[in-house]
């Protein structure tokens, strides 16, 4: 049937939430339907039925399209462990690091597994909407390009650009997405979409209508602000938006702003909750005030762990642990509350590090990556093997001991009864309100898929959409100069 690829102005500009809304759109309609990203760079992932690991947003959206997730969706990811380096996952497996110097040189071949990919998903569904990555205009590094304009000349998708309003400067950065592109590139971006758009949308056409003048694109609708519609996000630059208003009566819950903190979507399940706040920090003083503190996951254990030191957060944990006070730990965050952390294989440049002791468990990196899917809602993705050396109490995925909690299961929470049963613990410990039992997970973002499905068909010209779909970009678009520079 077709293709599209949602490109964007900049990062965060709502590429992700508009391929999610179109995938469930679509998949309403009938349409087999399949998401797309050729590369992702981010510490938010999730482990496939299969084993496979890929970026957390294309889970979603494989979710929103009612496609089981897998590989092929997301065939390079890219997993920043410092400035300079990144772990790299190939077709859903470990494939090795990468330097930003060396990823130059390697692109062709990231490059030929990401386009068959495509192909394959091209060849068993009736419409891949793909999702580009930054801006399709890094003219830096157009000549080896294949997440935007390289993978839609390669697939002769038509493109479509999103930008945030709420930023400012949009109008500028539209026309300036197209106006460095070469005259090849331009022939395929095809229209705009305004996101994140609050007020009167009358008092936006004066720009539109002159954006299509000076373009020859039309813009195909506004998106309108919509609050509260929690996706599972792929980029750290989402973690304040998502602090939730506190008050007297609910749990305060701290969430410590690892450096390299990874799948914090674990705390979306938490954050639901109508008697629970979540917010993210790295004060010692807001760790050492609130009702329950997690330590999250981390791309870089070892390196966070010095960083928690550094910082006298290590010292406001332990303060808390000393007086009984609620600390969970997942994943990374549980290896660091242990005792041991041994790297002999170098996993993160070797040695032995010492934990914080505050749980009676050791952690060894082992070389191979354990990927796994232990439970409904819970995953497994980590080096760290970590074993309860001394004295504790069962807890799904790792142990406790007293009001200190860690498990290595990823999700554990999304799952209602868990959830349930670990909020009402550390509501007796704090004398808080538990929560009732009410909230559905699962519920809720079926609940918000639909909502943002539903913004697409009223805010979006769908039939325009559809059309361009089936029959891709426009013969005749006019070149906006200058073009791409010489």
């Amino acid at each position: 049937m077709g293709s599209l690829l949602i490109a964007g102005t900049t990062s965060d500009a709502g590429k992700t939430t508009l391929v999610t809304g179109v995938c469930r759109w679509l998949g309403r309609r009938g349409v087999r339907v399949a998401p797309f990203k050729a590369q992702n760079m981010s510490n938010n992932s999730m482990v496939c039925a299969d084993g496979a690991e890929i970026g957390r947003a294309q889970w979603i959206q494989a979710v929103a399209a009612g496609a089981e997730p897998e590989a092929a969706m997301n065939p390079v990811l890219l997993k920043p462990g410092s400035d300079r380096r990144s772990h790299v996952v190939l077709l859903g497996e470990p494939w090795g690091e990468l330097s930003a110097r060396g990823f130059l040189t390697e692109r062709a071949e990231l490059a030929k597994a990401a386009f068959a990919a495509y192909d394959d998903l091209a060849s068993r569904y009736d419409v891949v909407i793909s999702e580009g990555a930054g801006s399709p205009t890094e003219i830096n590094l157009r000549q080896s390009d294949y997440v935007n304009m390289g993978l839609a000349q390669h697939t002769g998708a038509p493109v479509v650009v999103v930008g945030d309003i709420d930023r400012g400067g949009l109008f500028a950065s539209m026309f300036g997405t197209v106006a460095l592109l070469s005259p090849e590139d331009q022939r395929l971006i095809s229209g705009f979409v305004v996101n994140k758009f609050r007020g009167d949308v009358s008092l936006l056409q004066p720009g539109i209508d002159m954006l299509t003048s000076v373009t020859d694109r039309p813009t195909y609708g506004v998106v309108p602000w919509l609050p509260e519609l929690w996706l599972d996000s792929e980029d750290a630059l989402d973690i304040p938006a998502r602090r939730t208003t506190a008050d007297s009566e609910v749990l305060t819950i701290a969430v410590v702003r690892f450096p390299r903190i990874s799948n914090f979507t674990d705390l979306d399940a938490l954050a639901v909750e109508p008697t629970t706040s979540v917010f993210f920090t790295a004060s010692p003083a807001e760790v050492r005030d609130a009702d329950l503190v997690v330590l999250p996951g981390s791309r870089a254990t070892t390196s966070d762990l010095a960083w928690l030191r550094s910082t006298g957060l290590a010292d406001a944990v332990a303060t808390r642990v000393a007086a009984d006070r609620p600390v969970l730990g997942i994943c990374g965050g549980y290896q660091v509350l242990g005792g041991v952390i041994d790297d002999p294989y170098g996993v993160e440049g070797g040695g032995r590090h010492d934990g914080l002791g505050l749980l009676p468990v050791a952690t060894e990196f082992a070389v191979e990556k354990t990927l796994a899917r232990p439970a409904p809602t819970a995953y497994e993705i980590h080096h760290g093997v970590v074993r309860v050396v001394g004295d504790a109490e069962e807890f799904p995925g790792g142990c406790r001991a007293g009001a200190t909690w860690g498990t290595i299961w990823h999700g554990l929470l999304d799952d209602d009864a868990a959830r349930h049963a670990f909020l009402t613990e550390v509501a007796g410990l704090t004398g808080k309100r538990a929560p009732d039992g009410s909230v559905s997970f699962a519920g809720l973002r079926e609940e918000r898929l639909e909502r943002l499905a539903d913004a697409i068909d009223e805010h979006l010209d769908t039939d325009a959409l559809l059309d361009l779909i089936e029959r891709g970009a426009p013969s005749g678009l006019r070149f906006v100069p200058p073009g791409a520079p010489g």
